[in-house]
């Protein structure tokens, strides 16, 4: 096999996942990578902005827009952390309320686009891409 072919597919893969969770997020008014910050902070609780670069692997910039878009919506805040120069960011109220609404259209979404792909081979799809990652990791 090619690897040019290979990631070529991974990367257009990757693009049609973003946009088509753009598109079913849009009429709520969050992107993709807004809900990424979301889940992770629902999920692994309060961090710092860094942490959450490292976790997803998105540069400092990108995330600092993020993050302030989160911050103008109403959805996260930033409170003071052990060092005066670390600032925690956290889910609002708000954003926990709206949290079950926000992940029912991504699961629908999510369902959607693997509706073609029987179980057995989304579960080894899920098993490759987490050994890839811890390896290259």
């Amino acid at each position: 096999m090619n690897s040019h072919e290979l990631f070529h597919t991974l990367h257009q893969l990757s693009r049609h996942l973003t946009n088509t969770l753009n598109e079913a997020l849009k009429p709520l008014g969050l992107y993709g990578s807004q809900w990424s910050v979301i889940f992770v902070l629902q999920t692994k609780g309060s961090l710092t902005q860094k942490e959450l670069c490292e976790y997803l692997f998105v540069e400092a910039p990108p995330m600092t827009r993020t993050i302030q878009r989160l911050v103008k919506q109403g959805y996260v805040r930033q409170v003071p952390g052990k060092d005066k120069r670390e600032k925690l960011i956290q889910l609002t109220d708000l954003a926990l309320k709206l949290y079950p609404e926000w992940e029912k259209t991504v699961m629908e979404n999510n369902q959607s686009l693997l509706k073609h792909l029987p179980e057995h081979s989304q579960e080894e799809l899920f098993h490759l891409q987490k050994s890839w990652l811890q390896k290259l990791l």
